[in-house]
């Protein structure tokens, strides 16, 4: 897989540093990180990114609301997202996905799979 630069915008560092071992050890990706919608979208504004992944619940703005507002911009509207979250119900996955979402991963979720989860979702 060639080198893919991603941005990951949730709140928990724990999903940090396991996000991160999992998509450079396992894909050779570039992981950039946020704690925040906020900061995520200043990182989004300044950077070439290949696809984000979003939680969904975060304190402040949720991800649902911040891929609203990555919709909107012609900027940053063709950005891949993927949704991360522990809600795995049908519906919510279907409201994700009817949101503009490329994927949903169902947290807590496997490190050493995340990148060919990722390339499946995006068709990497």
């Amino acid at each position: 897989m060639p080198t893919k630069r991603i941005l990951l915008i949730d709140d928990e560092i724990d999903i940090h540093r396991i996000a991160q071992v999992g998509l450079m050890m396992e894909a050779g990706w570039e992981l950039l990180t946020a704690q925040s919608s906020d900061e995520g979208l200043k990182i989004v504004a300044s950077q070439s990114l290949d696809a984000i992944l979003l939680d969904v619940m975060m304190p402040g703005r949720d991800g649902v609301a911040t891929l609203q507002l990555l919709r909107e911009s012609t900027d940053t509207q063709k950005i891949p997202v993927i949704f991360m979250t522990a809600k795995a119900q049908s519906a919510d996955r279907q409201r994700f996905y009817a949101l503009g979402a490329q994927g949903v991963i169902t947290k807590p979720f496997d490190p050493l799979t995340l990148a060919s989860q990722i390339s499946g979702f995006l068709g990497w």
